[in-house]
């Protein structure tokens, strides 16, 4: 939570229910959220891919880049 990263996992109901699968992911983003999806057969026949993806939203949200220096004349 603290990381704000969502992790969801779609099967074969997702087809049923992109539209509210679509306004939840708007509503997490708008409030910080990254959301990561995978399909179940992911998790079943690349489950260290699965892993090193989720891993690396949350280094990449724990220790986030710097912001860039205004360019000359801006700021």
């Amino acid at each position: 939570m603290e990381r704000k990263v969502a992790v969801e996992l779609d099967g074969g109901q997702h087809a049923e229910a992109a539209e509210y699968d679509s306004t939840r992911t708007a509503m997490l983003e708008k409030a910080g959220f990254v959301v990561l999806r995978f399909w179940n057969n992911e998790i079943y026949e690349n489950m260290d891919g699965v892993l090193d993806v989720i891993w690396r939203a949350l280094r990449e949200r724990a220790n986030p880049s710097p912001p860039n220096p205004p360019l000359e004349g801006e700021g």
